[in-house]
């Protein structure tokens, strides 16, 4: 396999480790207390992007293996219009596809979020309660977890 891709792979895969963590830290007391964290504290948004990175990072990985490179600006954009090109014309899971595409929704709203939050610094706009994320972090790394798997199954067939 080649280093380039093998190494999206890794990026992928750390995502992922870390989107498990946070979650396990989110909704275990134990870790929390062991680690001096308050037990009302939860990482959701975290998971949430970690996962997003995780499906990035293969499908980077994925289009590479095929020989088509991608570069900022607007990175992200292009990697999902190749991938998902990609996976139209050769009849892939299109699942996939809708997966990235839900991921990258979520991953704009936080992001979103994050602009608006440090443009009106003094101001609260948003009255979010953190735990409120745990349903779409648990959907989050499902996604996360099906699309990497089947990307890398994809690359190493490829391979043989």
């Amino acid at each position: 396999m080649d280093i380039i891709v093998k190494g999206y792979l890794d990026r992928a895969e750390n995502e992922l480790i870390l989107a498990n963590a946070n979650f396990s830290l989110s909704t275990t007391d134990e870790i929390k207390a062991k680690l001096g964290i308050s037990l009302n504290k939860t990482f959701f948004n975290n998971v949430i992007s970690e996962s997003y990175y995780a499906i990035f990072y293969s499908a980077k990985a994925f289009l590479l293996s095929l020989g088509i490179k991608t570069e900022a600006p607007k990175e992200h954009k292009k990697i999902y219009e190749k991938f998902k090109k990609i996976i139209e014309s050769k009849n892939l899971d299109k699942q996939l596809a809708e997966i990235y595409e839900e991921e990258s929704i979520k991953a704009e709203t936080l992001l979103k979020i994050f602009f608006d939050e440090k443009r009106n610094r003094g101001r609260f706009t948003y009255n979010i309660n953190a735990n409120a994320n745990k349903p779409f972090a648990e959907v989050s790394i499902k996604n996360a977890r099906f699309f990497t798997a089947t990307i890398k199954y994809l690359i190493e067939k490829k391979q043989k």
